[in-house]
């Protein structure tokens, strides 16, 4: 049963917002169930309505970050985590919700017997938490979810919702979390935005957006960090020393997004520059500055979390984030490599979104309007297997796997682009100056010599190999 939509175009944009479902019809619910079973459905997935639809969402949460122009005293309107603004009734009941989930910790104190690995007192937690989520559901959804009608003998709309709630919060089987966790808390806050939990009407220049970033996201990050503290789960599909971060990526593309140099309503997202007031990219190095805008940035906020848990020089630990922090055309830039990465490194690669659950409202069927996918790296080097109980690789990615936006011939988006990352216009159009990755300054790829980075702090390591090209 094909569900009936209502889109609602950005004004002046090209990208649409996330469809909701026409409630005044029964729908057929799934329960969600598992797709991507061997390395070649990758490829099904990205052209799936599911694939579009979470990159569709992913971009208006994104935008809705940026900071906008204003008349008022200031000129600029900047969103912070520690200035939230008055906030809608759902949104208050998933925060409320998220509290009550952060408390079960207290009732599943962690074992203090010797370990290697995770905590198996989180087996416990989620145990409590499973046994407790259709009540919380019930309990704290809102509405205008909980009464859509579906079909005769079918499944109920909390049958679908909660995979996606409950693979929010890591594995109870292998005692992880990773990016493919955070993924099902995204698609959770979707299928409930898809149902018009959150509004009917078209959001005001992404005010609602905003509120599920600031009043959902970052709390449901906060919780999860301190899960991760108390049971020491293991960073899931993560590349390790040459990942991005163990954990999360969505910190990342939201908190640069807060850098950006503002926008006003209906305008694209910035591809370069940066907010007058915004801290240097280098200054993810100095513990002092991070302190300081951890309680205001979501990307310094997850920094400041790589600090709480590692210790030693930041290039050291974070190579990738180091890389990253030495380009030199502002937070736009970092924000599009962003995208252009979360697409490559965590939707195109099987060990992350080989859990992931199809349902009804982010559906497997293919979308008819989806590009075909051409041949990449990410997507001809898939496994042909991948046992369930196995962890995924921490091995360095292939070192022709480079930053999409450190490399000067590649064309447009990338074979891997996401259909919802629209082509930029060139730099001479838009009247800012051409920019490069400082890292892709020669066809070698290699880093800034010492001093050249804000911060003068040294180049990361060479990878096994002997390279100090970004590896992915």
């Amino acid at each position: 049963m094909e569900p009936r939509v209502r889109t609602h175009h950005l004004q002046g944009q090209a990208s649409t917002s996330l469809s909701l479902l026409d409630t005044s019809q029964p729908h057929t619910f799934l329960k969600p169930a598992k797709k991507i079973n061997e390395g070649h459905d990758v490829t099904a997935f990205l052209t799936s309505r599911a694939y579009s639809d979470i990159g569709v969402f992913m971009m208006q949460l994104n935008i809705a970050m940026c900071p906008r122009k204003s008349s008022e005293p200031g000129g600029t309107r900047i969103w912070q985590l520690d200035r939230i603004d008055i906030l809608s009734e759902p949104v208050q009941q998933l925060r409320e919700l998220l509290r009550k989930i952060d408390s079960i910790i207290e009732e599943a104190p962690p074992d203090m017997g010797p370990r290697r690995f995770g905590n198996v007192s989180f087996r416990k937690w989620y145990e409590i938490l499973e046994s407790r989520v259709q009540e919380l559901l019930e309990t704290h959804l809102p509405r205008a979810v909980l009464d859509v009608s579906a079909t005769p003998d079918g499944t109920s709309v909390l049958e679908e919702l909660t995979p996606y709630l409950l693979g929010g919060f890591g594995s109870a089987q292998r005692l992880d979390y990773g990016t493919g966790h955070e993924l099902s808390f995204l698609a959770f806050l979707g299928c409930i935005w898809k149902l018009g939990g959150f509004s009917i009407e078209k959001s005001q220049d992404g005010e609602l957006e905003r509120s599920l970033v600031l009043g959902v996201i970052e709390p449901y990050l906060r919780v999860v960090r301190r899960l991760i503290l108390t049971y020491t789960l293991e960073p899931a599909g993560s590349h390790g020393v040459w990942g991005l971060d163990d954990h999360s990526f969505l910190p990342y593309i939201l908190g640069s997004a807060q850098y950006c140099p503002a926008i006003s309503e209906g305008d694209a997202m910035p591809v370069e520059g940066a907010l007058p007031s915004a801290p240097n990219p280098g200054d993810i190095a100095k513990k002092n500055v991070v302190e300081r805008e951890r309680k205001h940035n979501m990307y310094f906020s997850a920094v400041g979390f790589i600090n709480d848990v590692k210790t030693g020089p930041f290039w050291e630990h974070s190579p990738i984030l180091f890389d990253i922090s030495g380009v030199r055309s502002g937070w736009g830039k970092i924000n599009k490599g962003m995208i252009k990465m979360y697409n490559a490194e965590v939707l195109s690669k099987f060990p992350v979104v080989q859990h992931f659950p199809f349902g009804s409202l982010f559906s497997w069927e293919q979308d008819p309007n989806a590009p075909a996918v051409s041949t990449s790296v990410h997507t001809a080097s898939q496994p042909t297997n991948y046992p369930p109980s196995m962890n995924a690789t921490t091995s360095r990615p292939s070192q022709t796997t480079k930053a999409p936006w450190a490399d000067s011939k590649r064309g447009g988006e990338g074979p891997t682009a996401a259909p919802w990352a629209q082509k930029q216009p060139a730099p001479s159009q838009t009247g800012l100056p051409p920019t490069r990755a400082p890292w892709a300054a020669s066809g070698s790829g290699q880093l800034p010599v010492r001093g050249e980075r804000t911060g003068g702090m040294p180049p990361p390591p060479p990878a096994p190999d002997g390279s100090t090209k970004v590896p992915w």
